[in-house]
């Protein structure tokens, strides 16, 4: 798929539903996360949708072919540090350079409306993720082990200058 075929368009509360339902379908399949994990995600959403700064915060979504394949989110985290939430890719548009312009599309903003660093979190297991994160100049800076969502996991904070 050429990369003219993906659009990157801003965040609309319709968008909600499909984030957060996929976010639950995927991380159950593929980490096996229970089904706590998916009305988390909707609340994170609620929230944005609710009350987000709209210069300083800001959602996109991926549409290929008339569908939604992905998505990524800037919050505030305080004055100088954004947050980097709900990055997600439909497994078929992975490796594809999709999730580097996502990123690139997350961090630019961020550098544009004035936040001096990003921080994410994620887990270990998402090793691709990780990956990306550290070539694009996130630094790993707390891991500890967890059991959440039904699962024994390690949590990790990353995070990188802008």
């Amino acid at each position: 798929m050429a990369r003219d075929d993906i659009h990157l368009k801003r965040f609309e509360a319709s968008d909600a539903a499909w984030i957060a339902e996929r976010h639950g379908a995927l991380y159950a399949e593929h980490d096996g996360f229970d089904e706590s994990f998916e009305p988390l995600v909707a609340s994170i959403l609620a929230d944005f949708v609710e009350g987000h700064d709209t210069a300083r915060e800001r959602g996109w979504v991926a549409w290929s072919d008339g569908a939604r394949v992905g998505s990524i989110f800037c919050v505030k985290l305080d004055a100088d540090t954004a947050k980097l939430r709900l990055f997600l890719l439909e497994p078929a548009m992975r490796g594809r350079g999709l999730g580097q312009r996502l990123l690139n599309r997350c961090m630019g903003f961020a550098r544009d409306v004035g936040y001096a660093r990003m921080t994410l979190w994620t887990h270990e297991s998402h090793r691709a993720a990780c990956a990306l994160y550290a070539r694009n100049g996130f630094t790993c800076v707390s891991s500890k082990p967890v059991h959440s969502f039904g699962q024994d996991l390690v949590e990790q904070t990353w995070t990188t200058a802008l």
